[in-house]
């Protein structure tokens, strides 16, 4: 699902979106998860403390029962 965005706002996000991509921590993370591949069951949750584990699809992008309302 796209979100309706007026087409020079759309330029604004993917510019921030792809600058966001390219920091130097979301690129490890990135080289990271295509180390370990990728499951259809499962995502890869990386922790605050730099750590990794695989969990459910459904608790990583539902916040852990949390909800995703208040992220």
């Amino acid at each position: 699902m796209t979100q309706k965005l007026s087409p020079r706002a759309r330029v604004a996000k993917a510019k921030r979106d792809l600058l966001a991509a390219k920091t130097p921590s979301r690129r490890a993370k990135k080289a990271q998860n295509q180390r370990m591949g990728q499951k259809p069951n499962s995502d890869i949750h990386h922790k605050s403390d730099g750590s990794i584990e695989r969990v459910s699809v459904s608790n990583n992008r539902g916040n852990f029962g949390k909800g995703t309302k208040n992220e």
